[in-house]
């Protein structure tokens, strides 16, 4: 056994749903006693950081039901089975922004929230986008507002909590970081 591995006795699905599946599985812990995990399954998403010639990040605000209140972010979206996480971010970022690139730089992949599920974030940089003259509809389901702001605006947000998921904040420090070398 792996060091804290914890060993699945059994695994019931709970729900499978268009974007997500519950299972409740029971674990028997490093310790030998049991326990109950409750985890979601997710296919894997993608963001992109996208700066404009005038050195401005395209941001999307939308509603987050969770949330139940909006939200300024960069652009994102799930992953289809089997898709390149590459192709994805290109989609998502003309579905939700109406820009395209085809320049776009691995920055990094990251769990969103490993304590119950294994979604597996991919972000991407572009600094070389254009506006489309016929761009993507978006999701019939999804209503998303263009934002563009400064790096200093940005901050701001970060500041005012408009900009408060971890794959957008992440995004602002990650420029930051680069501003300051």
């Amino acid at each position: 056994m792996k060091k804290f591995e914890e060993k699945t006795i059994k695994s019931e699905k709970i729900f499978d749903g268009k974007i997500v599946q519950l299972q409740v599985d029971e674990v028997q812990l490093p310790n030998g006693k049991t326990s109950q995990r409750e985890i979601i399954k997710h296919p894997g998403a993608v963001a992109v950081i996208a700066i404009t010639k005038e050195n401005k990040i395209v941001f999307v605000e939308q509603y987050r039901k969770p949330l139940e209140k909006s939200l300024i972010e960069i652009p994102a979206g799930k992953l289809e089975p089997g898709e390149n996480p590459m192709i994805a971010a290109i989609r998502e970022l003309e579905e939700e922004t109406g820009y395209s690139t085809n320049s776009l730089s691995f920055v990094t992949s990251f769990y969103t929230s490993p304590g119950f599920a294994n979604e597996l974030l991919h972000i991407y940089i572009t600094n070389d986008i254009k506006k489309l003259d016929n761009p993507r509809p978006a999701d019939d389901d999804e209503f998303v507002e263009l934002v563009e702001l400064t790096l200093d605006e940005a901050k701001q947000y970060v500041e005012e909590e408009r900009i408060h998921d971890a794959k957008t904040a992440y995004a602002v420090l990650y420029l930051h970081a680069l501003e300051r070398r």
